[in-house]
């Protein structure tokens, strides 16, 4: 299994990136095809005083290829536009192995 990793920052309007992000962005991520579970963390804190990330969204897909498939198709690129629009300076993409 792999699993994409979206980190975003604290984004200057938190309320207005939480409503976007929840009523716009999310559905749009749901719709692609290939994605077997989608978690979403709220960030809240850091063990060394205040968390500078708002947001965790890790999406997982049964492997590489079906991960880039994923991305490829016309739902996983409508998905990256949206990202550029709204998010482009706050997040950090990443992905790895999902290992028990």
């Amino acid at each position: 299994m792999v699993k994409l990793i979206a980190l975003y920052r604290k984004p200057a309007d938190a309320a207005a990136f939480d409503k976007y992000y929840y009523d716009v962005h999310i559905p749009l991520v749901r719709k692609v095809p290939g994605l077997r579970k989608i978690e979403i963390t709220s960030i809240t804190g850091a063990p060394m005083g205040e968390a500078k990330y708002h947001v965790m969204a890790e999406m997982y897909y049964d492997s590489m290829d079906a991960m880039n498939a994923a991305n490829a198709s016309p739902e996983g690129k409508a998905v990256f536009q949206d990202v550029m629009k709204f998010a482009a300076d706050v997040i950090i993409p990443f992905f790895g192995e999902v290992r028990a």
